[in-house]
């Protein structure tokens, strides 16, 4: 089975595979190369919310992972947009339509990715085959996972994201390259250090994930009024 993790970035996405014939790493910059990575590949984690809710403000997966976290590490998972703000043109009319019916505001940080969460809605509701591929997943849970249920320092340190790329090097020796490579191809406002290492450890859980299989949160998760999933997928 060929697998691969994505992960956005301020150049489009970075996606990464590990597979044992040929792993690598490629740039997408648009939504053309990113359908077409979706559809090279058999099974893609990713970091971006998919199933949407329509009037409530917060997933049930998202407040599952929050707990499973813990409370210093929850603000790592934020809630999307509702599904009738996703078309608004603006972030004040987002806002409006996110109150309208769930009496909450959409944060900025949510809004900033809107653009991506609708490129993979359309992309998933336009070619239904690509929803038994593209799995929604979460870094900092296949951190925790790797750690042995405990997460080691917040990513934004030096040492939390030294440590994390050692929890991926155990099972990836080329993710060092990889990160380095990355860091020296593209700048700063390109492509974050963090950006890297989430997509190296979503290239990884799926690639377990073969062996391993895929566990879901929550357990039994339902789908949204479009007939996407709503849940986080780990190892």
């Amino acid at each position: 089975m060929k697998t691969a993790g994505i992960d956005g970035c301020r150049a489009g996405w970075l996606a990464v595979t590990f597979d044992d014939n040929q792993p690598y790493y490629k740039i997408l910059r648009s939504d053309d190369e990113l359908a077409e990575i979706l559809e090279s590949f058999e099974r893609i984690f990713i970091d971006m919310p998919i199933g949407l809710e329509d009037e409530n403000y917060t997933r049930e997966c998202d407040e599952l992972l929050r707990k499973r976290l813990g409370a210093e590490y929850a603000p790592s998972v934020f809630s999307p947009p509702i599904r009738p703000a996703l078309d608004a043109p603006s972030y004040a009319e987002a806002n409006m339509q996110s109150f309208e019916y769930t009496e909450k505001k959409l944060t900025l940080q949510a809004w900033n990715i809107t653009p991506k969460i609708k490129t993979l809605d359309r992309l998933l509701r336009e070619k239904e085959q690509l929803q038994n591929i593209l799995l929604e997943s979460h870094p900092e849970l296949i951190f925790m996972n790797l750690n042995g249920g405990m997460i080691y320092q917040k990513k934004n340190t030096k040492k939390g994201l030294r440590h994390r790329l050692d929890l991926i090097m155990n099972h990836e020796e080329i993710a060092a390259e990889f990160f380095r490579e990355i860091k020296e191809l593209y700048r700063r406002n390109e492509i974050e250090e963090d950006d890297i290492v989430d997509a190296m450890a979503l290239a990884l859980a799926a690639k377990q994930s073969v062996v391993k299989g895929v566990k879901t949160i929550p357990e039994n998760p339902t789908k949204d009024s479009m007939g996407l999933e709503k849940a986080i997928h780990y190892v």
